[in-house]
């Protein structure tokens, strides 16, 4: 079996905030901008990696989601503990002074992690937390 990421999801509340976040801070490409029956979604991803998809998508828009299950989604998005993605970088210094410079929320100053990286965080304008990871040389 021969698996490959494809696509994730993480919801977002204000597209528009959230394109340049990822767009015109992060510098990733905008793969597809869709609005179909009153909603929209819309598709970033690194130039290097095109055929793998950050889907950046309204909260609770599965299908089987009930009323109950899109407000609680709702809730946990506003407390930034819905959603979260790790990037690579190969100078966690320099990611953070340009996130920090455009004036995105800090979470975590670069620090090395017991784990063999050095690591910041922030938070993207829905609340998602978006960490920046660079191996620790040996």
């Amino acid at each position: 079996m021969d698996l490959k990421l494809s696509h994730c999801f993480l919801a977002v509340d204000d597209h528009d905030k959230a394109v340049h976040f990822y767009r015109d801070v992060l510098g990733l490409v905008v793969r597809n901008d869709v609005a179909f029956e009153g909603m929209r979604w819309v598709t970033v991803s690194p130039s290097s990696q095109p055929d793998v998809e950050i889907v950046l998508e309204p909260p609770g828009m599965n299908p089987d989601a009930s009323p109950a299950d899109r407000e609680a989604m709702t809730d946990l998005m506003a407390k930034g503990v819905l959603g979260r993605v790790v990037f690579a970088t190969e100078n966690c210094d320099a990611t953070f002074e340009h996130i920090q410079a455009a004036g995105a929320e800090v979470i975590q100053e670069p620090i090395d992690q017991p784990y063999g990286v050095r690591d910041c965080a922030f938070r993207d304008p829905a609340g998602n937390l978006v960490r920046f990871s660079q191996p620790l040389s040996p």
